[in-house]
């Protein structure tokens, strides 16, 4: 069953890694922000959590709030490359993944749906909870609208979105409904507290937002 953790966002824990990473390194992309060595990267942003409306979106009116949001990740490593999705949180270049798609890569590649490419850098992430924050010089993106996870209860209809399967399949999104709450999952030597879902999720979906009818991110997808 795949699984979604609290925002905390959550994720998809499976990643595509291939060769051909010198091919992946060439793409033309706008410029990283200053790497990750301690230097104070953007002015910093919070995240907002929006009080729920009650008012319920059909599933195409989902998708159309949602996957301006919703961002493609290449991280290459050496001769490796592997794929993941983000979610936007703020205007001004700072994105949400997993921790596992990024961390140790050497050049991440983030896609926006509108076609343009940005080197990014790292923030700051949390191997335990598998979130990491990225950063991109840009401006005026469009940042999705977060709603509280302790809301969500079991039976609650949710749909993921992102890249199952990596770029070729970028913008998919599935539905399903909320299966449980805070399942105490193993993952190597750490325990996560997830929020499991019947929404199908594969490879490339890893950093994904998982989504209440409201439109609203309730988590970042994470280990299947």
């Amino acid at each position: 069953q795949p699984q979604s953790a609290t925002p905390q966002p959550s994720p998809t824990a499976t990643e595509i890694t291939s060769g051909g990473a010198q091919e992946q390194a060439q793409v033309s992309v706008s410029p990283a922000p200053p790497p990750d060595s301690g230097t104070v990267i953007g002015t910093g942003t919070v995240l907002t959590i929006t009080e729920s409306t009650g008012e319920e979106l059909a599933l195409p009116d989902i998708y159309k709030k949602v996957i301006p949001s919703v961002v493609s990740i290449t991280a290459v490593s050496g001769s490796s490359t592997s794929t993941g999705t983000g979610i936007i949180m703020s205007s001004d270049g700072y994105i949400i993944t997993n921790y596992h798609v990024v961390s140790s890569a050497q050049q991440i590649v983030v896609l926006l749906t509108n076609g343009q490419e940005y080197a990014a850098c790292r923030v700051g992430g949390d191997e335990t909870s598998d979130l990491m924050v990225l950063k991109i010089d840009a401006t005026d993106l469009t940042p999705a609208e977060f709603g509280d996870s302790d809301a969500a209860e079991v039976g609650d209809s949710v749909v993921a979105i992102g890249d199952p399967l990596g770029i070729e399949l970028r913008g998919t999104m599935t539905d399903g409904i909320i299966c449980g709450i805070k399942r105490d999952v193993d993952v190597g030597d750490r325990t996560m507290s997830l929020m499991q879902t019947n929404a199908a999720l594969n490879s490339g979906n890893s950093g994904g937002p998982l989504v209440n009818m409201e439109g609203q991110v309730i988590g970042i997808n994470t280990i299947k």
